[in-house]
């Protein structure tokens, strides 16, 4: 091989190289957004068992105030 093909070889691993990081990057990127996401999603989905743990708390309880008495 010259110096001339090994030059282009080179530059061309060198062009590769930098799309790869690039990808790498951009995927390192979208993996953060998600992990983020799904941290978000994960606080709301607890505080909504606790709010609907609540209601049903408070739902019993009211049930048995609301409660007729038997003789009715």
């Amino acid at each position: 091989m010259n110096g001339k093909a090994i030059d282009h070889r080179l530059e061309e691993l060198e062009i590769k190289i930098s799309r790869q990081e690039d990808v790498v990057d951009t995927l390192n990127l979208l993996v953060y957004q998600q992990q983020k996401k799904i941290s978000e999603l994960e606080a709301l989905c607890t505080a909504l068992v606790g709010r609907m743990k609540e209601m049903a708390i408070n739902a019993s309880q009211q049930r048995i105030v609301d409660e007729r008495p038997p003789h009715y």
